[in-house]
């Protein structure tokens, strides 16, 4: 359960920077992260730390897929964890 908690923040944590950087990036009109990266990021459990990257950058705020991929991605991975808790 202990390594599920420190992927879980890990993954968190790099979609944050993701965010981050992606806006960053944009500003200055350089390259840029691709959606699905970012999509990517939120499915693999960073959802937490996407959705705080969304809100704290002010990045793809209006893109209703973001949420939806996040919330989607939040709740499946709440789910992942109470099964293994439940086990």
């Amino acid at each position: 359960m202990k390594y599920l908690y420190i992927y879980l923040a890990a993954v968190s944590l790099a979609a944050f920077i993701a965010y981050g950087i992606d806006k960053l990036k944009a500003k200055a009109g350089a390259w840029r992260i691709p959606e699905k990266t970012l999509w990517l990021f939120g499915l693999a459990g960073g959802a937490p730390g996407a959705l705080l990257g969304m809100s704290v950058f002010h990045h793809k705020t209006r893109k209703v897929s973001f949420y939806a991929v996040n919330i989607f991605s939040l709740c499946l991975w709440a789910g992942v964890t109470v099964c293994v808790l439940v086990r």
